[in-house]
């Protein structure tokens, strides 16, 4: 106990024994378990810290009390307590037993404490309930005394084990520990869009002050509202995951999980964590006080929290939450694909979207035709609205039907990766000539590392029964470059998108046995310690060109 409060300690007791007498009716036979119960939770209850926030953990249907003295003083003296449901509703109140004078400042011993004791037990009326609540809100009650007294809170949870924290300060004049909430709390809805919404809402207070410590957290979700920050990252718990302590997402990105993903963009640092397919995201914007939630699901409710957070203390305060309904993705421009023309789609890897075409048949059996340009690309085929094929594609793929006339094929292409794919697409009858050469088994080529030199590579590449042209190029490249050029090549493009220079020779090859239909070509000329970029451009009959998988070689240093 503090020095100001030993006048207290002794009368302490009596006061306690006093709320007692008023809590608990005097003990008859049949009650007699029950009140010595009652008296054990009594004494175990805990002094409330002052000026620190505390975190109290509760269990179904046991009350737990905790108690707090204020001195005499000549004035009015503030204090406050506030108090936050990290779950599930519970029930607190606060009670007060103001000391009479003849307990200030006097010795009390023996058979006079008894006295005391029994006089106080005779004036039920100076214990009373200034406050009660039962809800899962953020609540604050202020108060105001001048006489000696001492302050009982008790708190009862009624559905399950939870916890809570509660805040108690006597001393208003140094500053907030909970940032301080604007007049209008509310979170505005300016812009809904397909997959995304854009909020605002008026600073607070702190935020003008304290503008190094203070930011705003928004946290988005598919459920429901959250009143406080620690009744999300306990229903996110809930849900199996394990959070970071309150807000050190916004500082440190080693506290994750492996349930969680950090995206850190243009300042903004995002955490998802992924709950049971459903996403809970928490999204600091330092002090932006509007923002546009990005990467949303079309025809989605999505309920919206901020959260003003002191950074030095941990301590947050909850705007009051809204919710907003993005818009129906709009059905998706129809190509019509005609017999025998290639086109050339783009898809958006950010935003998901499906790009659809549409073919309807004059002939029995057709042949879609797909090659890869860039990126990963999924396939989705119907006929008359039943599926006939999905998969992911790479390289080129043929897919063989049969139907009648006049059937309707449906394709709807997505991009796999968040970057841009891009893909050429054919349908032709059965019986026409291909478009696209014939392929062998694979597309890689290889190098032979004991045939490299300081001045020459041998590379090889597998051939097929049709006699075909090959051209092969080389390109100079960077240690740095080369994740760049394997993962950005077009490998849809020809010839006539590279330099001359960088030509080596174009050849005809094949052989009617597939297990000899292989070649190897030694290229000279070339810089000791250097990488070199190798592509072969495979062309059929109609002169459209496959490009083998391009492949990075190093010459030796020395020889």
């Amino acid at each position: 106990l503090k020095m100001s409060w030993l006048k207290f300690y002794l009368p302490l007791h009596i006061l306690l024994a006093a709320c007692l007498c008023h809590s608990i009716k005097a003990p008859t036979t049949s009650s007699h378990q029950s009140f010595k119960t009652d008296l054990f939770n009594f004494y175990h209850s805990l002094i409330l810290a002052d000026g620190k926030e505390t975190t109290v953990h509760l269990l179904k249907d046991i009350p737990k009390r905790y108690y707090f003295v204020l001195e005499e003083s000549r004035v009015l003296s503030p204090f406050t307590i506030t108090v936050t449901p990290c779950d599930v509703p519970i029930e607190w109140s606060i009670l007060v037993h103001k000391a009479s004078a003849r307990l200030q400042g006097k010795d009390t011993q023996g058979d006079h404490d008894r006295q005391e004791v029994s006089q106080s037990q005779k004036a039920p009326s100076m214990v009373s309930t200034i406050f009660n609540y039962k809800g899962n809100s953020v609540e604050t009650y202020m108060g105001m005394s001048s006489h000696a007294a001492l302050y009982m809170l008790e708190f009862l949870s009624t559905e399950r084990d939870t916890h809570i924290t509660v805040y108690l300060t006597t001393d208003t004049t140094s500053g907030h520990l909970y940032p301080e909430l604007p007049m209008d709390p509310r979170i505005d809805v300016i812009g809904i869009g397909h997959a995304t919404v854009t909020l605002t809402w008026k600073h607070s207070p702190s935020v003008l002050q304290h503008r190094e410590s203070i930011q705003y957290c928004l946290l988005v979700n598919e459920k429901h509202n959250y009143k406080s920050l620690c009744a999300a990252e306990t229903a996110i718990r809930s849900s199996g995951m394990k959070l970071p302590p309150t807000l050190a997402l916004s500082l440190s990105p080693y506290l994750l999980e492996p349930q969680q993903v950090m995206i850190l963009s243009h300042s903004e640092l995002s955490i998802i964590n992924k709950v049971s397919s459903r996403e809970v995201r928490q999204i600091c914007v330092g002090t932006k006080n509007t923002y546009t939630v990005p990467s949303l699901s079309p025809s989605t409710q999505y309920y919206f929290d901020v959260f003003v957070v002191n950074l030095l203390t941990n301590a947050s305060a909850a705007y009051t939450g809204t919710f907003a309904r993005t818009l129906e993705e709009p059905e998706p421009k129809v190509t019509e694909l005609k017999d025998g023309k290639v086109i050339q789609v783009v898809l958006d890897g950010k935003n998901q979207k499906f790009y659809s075409l549409q073919y309807q048949a004059r002939h029995k059996k057709i042949q879609f035709t797909f090659q890869l340009c860039r990126g990963q690309v999924r396939v989705h085929i119907t006929k008359n609205g039943k599926t006939v094929a999905s998969e992911n594609i790479s390289g080129l793929r043929y897919f063989s039907l049969k139907g009648k006339l006049l059937d309707t094929y449906s394709v709807q292409l997505r991009s796999t990766e968040e970057t841009n794919s891009s893909v050429k697409v054919q349908v032709s009858p059965h019986f026409h000539k291909p478009l696209f050469p014939l392929l062998p088994e694979s597309l890689k080529i290889k190098s032979f590392s004991k045939l490299r030199t300081c001045n020459s590579v041998t590379i090889a590449w597998l051939g097929t029964q049709e006699e075909s042209k090959y051209c092969v190029f080389k390109r100079r490249i960077e240690e740095d470059q080369v994740w760049r050029e394997l993962q950005s090549a077009d490998r849809c493009s020809g010839p006539e998108s590279r330099h001359k220079s960088e030509k080596v020779l174009c050849k005809y090859f094949y052989d009617l046995n597939l297990q000899r239909a292989v070649t190897t070509e030694t290229i000279k000329g070339l810089s000791a310690g250097t990488l070199y970029l190798f592509d072969v451009y495979l062309f059929g009959p109609s002169g459209i060109p496959v490009r083998y998988h391009s492949k990075v070689v190093k010459t030796r240093k020395k020889c």
